[in-house]
């Protein structure tokens, strides 16, 4: 009678909360709902919380790219005790005093995508983004060695993921017969239409534009706008006398690339991203070590491997 007591003692003890699997609220929070960039690395996340069992992953952010609004999202998530954050930093200096907040909190933080080196972040998962520009523009000296007037068209000018990736274009081009044109880069803050009407009035204050390098893929989220814009310049395409070289590889801009609507693209891998943040910030509450960088890589594509990335 008395092992049986204790038999049900030690069943009652486990099936505790003190003994049950601990759960965590993890939050990812992009720089804006509305690219679908983004959607990516959220799949990512929602997949491999799903894999870990114990982990939630709450998507939430501005639904367009304002950092003001980022920075409440983040102090609401402080506010709600979740376990961890992870941030797409849209303004730097803004996020670096959320971030801090969070910490003092005891909420660990990451970033990804877009860093805040600096700040009290653990971890930054993403791109080697000073590598991005320089395969940017290094796909465009070898698909155009001839040179040429160019421009680039950024995001949010406080994003300094692509501050490192202009760098990197205008890095690859030194020396080169490419010259970079007054007013370059344009920001489009991450609106894909603006991005396409920045295209459109680069090519009508320089005519003779030999080439844009979008480093996001904003123009492309917006195909149809995109695609007309394109049209109109396909002659100059087709004669080798204008080239486009854009961020990003999603499966719209492949399908894009693939049609004759671009000459390359470099892309990200965002859903890796999600997937890496979930288990860095695992790892973190767990006590573990984890490494303070953790790159992506990047896929360059051409119409050459453009059909084997679509597979």
């Amino acid at each position: 009678m008395k092992k049986l007591i204790l038999a049900t003692v030690a069943v009652v003890i486990m099936a505790s909360p003190a003994f049950a699997q601990q759960k965590y609220k993890f939050a990812v929070v992009p720089k804006a709902m509305n690219n679908p960039f983004f959607d990516v690395a959220r799949d990512g996340c929602l997949k491999r919380a799903k894999e870990l069992g114990n982990v939630e992953c709450i998507y939430k952010g501005p639904i367009e790219h304002e950092p003001a609004t980022e920075a409440q999202i983040i102090q609401d998530f402080i506010t709600q005790k979740v376990d961890g954050i992870a941030i797409s930093v849209a303004d730097v200096a803004a996020m670096t005093k959320s971030i801090e907040a969070a910490t003092a909190a005891g909420i660990a933080v990451v970033t990804f995508d877009a860093d805040a080196p600096g700040s009290k972040r653990l971890a930054y998962i993403g791109t080697n983004n000073k590598d991005f520009g320089l395969a940017l523009g290094k796909q465009l000296r070898e698909l155009r060695p001839e040179g040429g007037k160019y421009a680039m068209i950024s995001g949010g000018p406080g994003a300094k993921n692509l501050a490192e990736r202009v760098d990197g274009v205008r890095e690859a081009l030194k020396g080169s017969k490419w010259v970079e044109v007054a007013g370059s880069p344009t920001f489009c803050n991450d609106d894909s239409a603006l991005a396409v009407q920045q295209m459109a009035d680069l090519r009508t204050a320089t005519p003779d534009l030999g080439a844009i390098v979008p480093v996001g893929g904003w123009p492309m989220f917006a195909p149809e706008g995109y695609k007309a814009f394109v049209n109109k310049n396909k002659k100059d395409i087709d004669a080798g006398k204008f080239t486009l070289v854009v961020a990003d590889t999603l499966k719209m801009q492949l399908e894009l690339l693939r049609d004759g609507y671009s000459n390359a693209l470099t892309g990200q891998r965002p859903f890796e991203m999600g997937e890496k943040s979930m288990d860095i910030l695992l790892a973190i509450k767990k006590g573990e070590k984890v490494p303070e960088i953790v790159y992506t890589g990047l896929d360059l594509v051409t119409k050459d491997n453009v059909a084997q990335l679509l597979k």
